[in-house]
């Protein structure tokens, strides 16, 4: 089914109608079963978008408008959607600078950052003519080379001998960007490709993380079994619910707007 966007707007947390939404949504999900609390990797995930978005404010001025919301068109549905971005930079009236910030152990993960940045820079070229897009990517285990990813294969065989082995060990990041032609790596901002038809790169290790923030600021005692949970279609450690929906236009009349527009929320935070 194609999907079609109309109606952007970029906001701050402070739009009325954007406050309205978030309200509905609490209220909503206070009549659901108890979330689990979050993991020590989804905190530290957390805390690294918060560390890394200062360090781009000392470079450069961010924007407090970071929400965007518009319409998404899916064959006879319109539905309001509101999606959060990591970091927002906007140089001049007609640019903008989009930072999608990712903390992972696995180099698969880019593939799905690239997804949302692609949607994103579809919707944002409606209000700015060159929409600039970057992954800030922290590190939390990434195997570097082949031997360090046939290394993990064998650490998970061997912590779980009754279980059925990954049929190969974990991408490496050059594997990963061997496919991924329109990826350019960077190691500063200055270094950032000045093509917006390009994806910009820059990874940060856990001591880069560390360095920033303090060890005492973070979550830094992750539990084994945590690594598992970490799936490509899953949200990535630190990663909210980005796709959220307000109101939709239904062609099932016995469906409430409330109880669609939950049950599509939970649906697009499973599909990621």
């Amino acid at each position: 089914m194609t999907i079609r966007f109309s109606r952007p707007r970029l906001i701050d947390e402070t739009d009325p109608r954007y406050r309205a939404h978030v309200e509905q949504m609490k209220l909503l999900r206070s009549n659901q079963r108890a979330i689990r609390p979050p993991r020590a990797r989804d905190l530290f995930g957390g805390e690294a978008e918060a560390a890394l978005r200062d360090w781009l404010a000392q470079q450069v001025a961010l924007s407090e408008r970071r929400i965007l919301e518009y319409m998404e068109h899916r064959g006879r549905q319109a539905i309001t959607k509101y999606r959060e971005l990591d970091a927002v930079w906007i140089p001049d009236p007609k640019t903008i600078h989009v930072f999608e910030i990712k903390a992972s152990m696995k180099a698969s993960s880019l593939r799905r950052a690239i997804r949302q940045l692609r949607d994103t820079q579809t919707i944002l070229r409606m209000l700015f003519p060159r929409v600039h897009t970057t992954i800030l990517l922290v590190d939390t285990g990434i195997p570097q080379t082949p031997e360090e990813a046939a290394a993990q294969l064998a650490e998970w065989i061997a912590r779980h001998p009754d279980r059925q082995p990954p049929t190969e060990p974990p991408p490496t990041l050059a594997d990963v960007l061997a496919n991924l032609p329109q990826v350019r790596q960077a190691d500063s901002l200055a270094a950032l490709p000045d093509n917006p038809d390009l994806v910009g790169l820059i990874r940060f290790s856990v001591d880069d993380i560390i360095a920033l923030a303090g060890a005492e600021n973070l979550h830094l005692d992750w539990d084994e079994d945590e690594e598992e949970e970490e799936e490509e279609a899953d949200a990535e450690p630190g990663e909210t619910a980005r796709y959220v929906y307000s109101s939709a236009s239904e062609s099932d009349d016995e469906d409430s707007p409330l109880a669609a527009a939950l049950r599509k929320a939970l649906r697009d935070r499973a599909e990621g």
